[in-house]
């Protein structure tokens, strides 16, 4: 073509070639979505891209208002008043992500911005440009699952579970509900994993969350809090029955084994539970105090629920405050020992002492009772540095008592978790050792329940620790197990008869008659009976008639210090 310069037509025909080439480039956008609309919002221009990203063709399309095509419902009456504000008084719609909907109905999240063109005039039009998010969108929400999915487990996260709490507590705010939240830890979960390994440990918690899934059904949501702990937000609205009897049966569904490999790991839980509102109304609290009730169902004795209530918060604090005073009364020095005098019935001398532990803080109203804070000790790992002080006491003051020419054995109390501890035996032997003392010259005494419960190897230590003369006493027995049976199996030289027992014996035919028989059983079995808690000449007496070798107790003596001890020795 050849026009002259300046001519209108060559300026029309080349506006005209420029506006379609630049028509044809927007059409062949991939994933960009570019629409135009005239002042009424129909559609005067639908590219290739809006057809692949919304589902209507062109054909479909062209004509059609905005609104009534891939804006959502709920989203109609803003996006007419943000149009008419742009054309009456030129506020610009502003870009942001949006999710607009699809032929199908279905939702797609895109960028979208806005560009006004003949503004100003009778026909202002609207192009609006919106780039397809959905790639992103999805890699968004598979990373959001992620970051909220235990990767063990395949169960929700802790992440989550803040999130699930948070959402719930709005919802109950809002329509006045109440929801429960169960706190749940394994028993002895690292018992089996420092046994059988991390590998099976790992495995065993996954068979346990699928367990759970199985058990919860649709009650709730369960997640994963951490290590071998788990978290349920239950379903809104149940009754405190129901909240019981969902607890009972996630209790009850651990009574078969899990399978690991070739051994057969049996598994119980504890498991605390909170209420919305009445226990907090954030999700710290809620989790907090379910942790509490579940504290409590362990030292209840394991496999239960408990509730939290307001007494049971005071009283795990109590608790707390206890055991943080232990950890600095023990840096500090503040215990000591004072010894009961055991004596031999026969001829009323002393024939050995029991270490007992007391609590000195230098602020004595911080003070509690061995009932109490050994207690608490027992359900950390700090009875294990308590018995090791205990042990290194006991050891000197035998040690400075044979100095001074006093031969008296001392019995001191061991715990279940220090019988437990791998270095328990060596650790022993090795302390005895250091000080100079013989195995005769200190004895133990075990509880009946913690022989029953020990495995081979703990029985096997402690056979050899009686081959080598140290004296081993089973005390209180009669309020455990109280079988006849066992005392055959394990390496024992005495049998310590609860007080519970002498009690009533010498005036109740019947506890007269279970008490002969522990005797005789005990003296056929060749041990040595010591009767505890003694307090009047009446029982002291009754214990002679049955030939009982030791007794101990106030009618005797209290507990003394060493002093003491070498008074009275001096004065006998």
């Amino acid at each position: 073509m050849n026009f002259e310069p300046g001519s209108d037509n060559q300026f029309i025909t080349l506006y005209d070639e420029g506006e379609q080439r630049f028509l044809d480039l927007i059409d062949a956008l991939p994933k960009i979505s570019v629409q135009g609309y005239d002042k009424e919002r129909r559609v005067i221009y639908w590219n290739h891209s809006s057809e692949e990203i919304y589902g209507y063709s062109k054909q479909d399309a062209i004509g059609r208002k905005l609104e009534d095509l891939i804006i959502p419902t709920e989203m109609k009456e803003a996006v007419i008043a943000l149009h008419q504000q742009w054309l009456q008084e030129g506020v610009a719609i502003p870009s942001e992500r949006l999710q607009l909907k699809r032929k199908d109905g279905s939702l797609v999240h895109v960028f979208s911005s806005h560009v006004m063109l003949k503004e100003g005039t009778d026909n202002p039009e609207m192009f609006c440009i919106d780039v397809d998010l959905s790639k992103e969108n999805t890699a968004l929400q598979e990373l959001e699952r992620m970051a909220s999915t235990d990767l063990l487990t395949g169960l929700p996260n802790r992440r989550f579970l803040y999130s699930e709490l948070q959402s719930r507590i709005a919802e109950a705010k809002s329509n006045n509900s109440q929801f429960a939240v169960l706190f749940i830890d394994l028993d002895m979960f690292k018992e089996v994993n420092d046994t059988l390994g991390h590998t099976w440990g790992d495995e065993l918690l996954r068979s346990v969350a699928k367990r759970l899934e199985k058990c919860l059904s649709n009650d709730g949501k369960l997640t994963r809090f951490g290590g071998d702990e788990f978290v349920i937000v239950l379903n809104s609205d149940l009754s405190q029955d129901e909240v019981s009897r969902i607890a009972s049966k996630l209790t009850d569904c651990f009574g078969c084994t899990f399978e690991l490999g070739t051994e057969n790991a049996h598994m119980t839980v504890s498991t605390g539970v909170s209420n919305f509102p009445q226990d907090g109304s954030k999700p710290d609290d809620l989790l907090k105090k379910a942790d509490v009730a579940m504290y409590q169902a362990k030292a209840e004795g394991r496999n239960q629920f408990q509730f939290f209530s307001a007494e049971l918060f005071e009283k795990v604090n109590r608790q707390r405050t206890i055991t943080a005073q232990l950890h600095e009364s023990l840096k500090k020095d503040e215990f000591m020992l004072v010894y009961q005098p055991q004596f031999d019935l026969r001829d009323q001398h002393v024939a050995a002492c029991e270490a007992l532990l007391r609590w000195c803080p230098a602020d004595a109203s911080r003070s509690a009772p061995p009932n109490i804070f050994i207690g608490i000790a027992e359900r950390t790992d700090l009875i294990v540095k308590i018995g090791q002080w205990v042990l290194e006491q006991a050891c000197k003051q035998v040690k400075a008592w044979k100095e001074k020419g006093i031969m008296l054995r001392v019995d001191i109390n061991i715990s279940g978790k220090e019988l437990i501890q791998p270095n328990f035996f060596s650790n022993f032997e090795s302390t005895i050792r250091r000080f100079g003392l013989l195995p005769s010259d200190l004895g133990i005494e075990l509880t009946e329940n913690l022989l029953i419960q020990s495995d081979d190897s703990v029985l096997e230590g402690l056979r050899a620790l009686r081959a080598k003369g140290v004296e081993i006493a089973i005390d209180d027995f009669g309020v455990g197990y109280s079988s006849l049976s066992y005392l055959r199996q394990f390496p024992i030289s005495h049998l310590k008869i609860d007080r519970s027992f002498l009690k009533h014996a010498p005036e109740d035919p019947y506890d007269g008659a279970l008490l002969e028989a522990i005797i005789n059983m005990g003296h056929k079995l060749e041990l040595n009976i010591v009767a505890e808690g003694i307090e009047t000449q009446e029982q002291s007496n009754y214990c002679k008639h049955l030939n009982v070798e030791y007794a101990q107790g106030f009618l005797f003596s209290k507990p003394l210090a060493p002093n003491e001890i070498e008074k009275l020795l001096t004065k006998k």
